[in-house]
């Protein structure tokens, strides 16, 4: 018998659906929710962050957020799922490397390695 243990839902979850079965719940989908909906992230704003890191690329998630006037949790939202931006040594860089990059990365690697020797 095969294990299916990684695709199974938790027992929490099966005795939620249990629950709303009973109380005739037909639809599996989740309903409407109350609450505000994101603007903040529209192309708009993701041009202007995207400028804005181009210009500085120490540039701050607070600072972002501050000049824009949007939250940082939909600066932070931008930068890594819209612009596919990562930190790296308080920069932000691409997380996709060109060959060109990787092939510099891979002549730095060689010859750090050749020094330690």
């Amino acid at each position: 018998m095969e294990n299916y243990s990684e695709y199974a839902m938790s027992m929490t979850q099966v005795y939620q659906w249990c629950s709303w079965f009973k109380d005739c719940r037909t639809s599996l989908q989740d309903e409407p929710r109350s609450g505000r909906p994101n603007t903040a992230n529209n192309d708009w704003n993701t041009a202007r962050v995207d400028e804005l890191i181009k210009v500085d690329k120490r540039v701050k998630v607070k600072e972002i957020s501050l000049k824009l006037d949007i939250p940082k949790t939909n600066v932070y939202e931008i930068f890594h799922d819209k612009l596919g931006y990562r930190k790296v040594s308080a920069r932000w860089v691409p997380k996709m490397l060109s060959d060109e990059h990787k092939r510099q990365r891979v002549e730095i690697s060689k010859s750090c390695c050749t020094s330690i020797k």
